[in-house]
């Protein structure tokens, strides 16, 4: 694990105690990543934790409209950040506004750090730096369940799924 000097303090991804679907489902989370010296990161509710090939990983899906999936495709890390509900309105900004439109991160209030050059926000209480292992885009032919298609995708605009190894957790002192 990486030192860090902040308000944080480094943890292993095991030893987190809350709920994975809380955290993710209801509290929500940014996914945020930087490329070609700028950053972008959005709100997301889809994803998971868990093990895969050995290694502590985390799961999250981009559909290819999002502006932040190009950072995503282009850096080699990204963090998942995760917050108190007294930071709910910068969350539901930062998942309504595109970044292609507007400098959103400054408009969100949100305090911008970085881990070893993976963006952060210094508000979070949880922070999870990942490294990219896996991406592939969802295929209609893929779908046990075909009504999904018609009900999430109408547009048929697929996530992306990313599958990246959880290499740094801080959580707030």
């Amino acid at each position: 694990m990486t030192s860090f000097k902040s308000e944080f303090k480094p943890v292993k991804p095991e030893s987190i105690q809350q709920n994975a679907f809380e955290m993710i489902g209801k509290d929500w989370m940014l996914v945020t990543a930087e490329a070609d010296g700028k950053c972008n990161s959005m709100t997301a509710s889809w994803g998971g934790l868990g093990v895969l090939w050995n290694k502590n990983v985390a799961y999250v899906f981009i559909r290819p409209q999002r502006h932040t999936k190009n950072f995503v495709d282009q850096a080699e890390t990204f963090t998942l950040t995760f917050y108190d509900e007294g930071h709910r309105k910068a969350l539901n900004y930062m998942g309504s506004v595109s970044g292609k439109d507007e400098d959103k991160i400054k408009g969100s209030g949100l305090t911008l750090k970085h881990i070893d050059g993976t963006p952060y926000f210094d508000e979070a209480r949880v922070v999870m730096r990942c490294r990219k292992l896996f991406a592939q885009d969802l295929k209609p032919e893929s779908f046990i369940d075909t009504a999904l298609i018609e009900k999430v995708y109408p547009e048929k605009d697929f996530h992306t799924m990313y599958v990246a190894e959880i290499t740094d957790v801080l959580v707030r002192a």
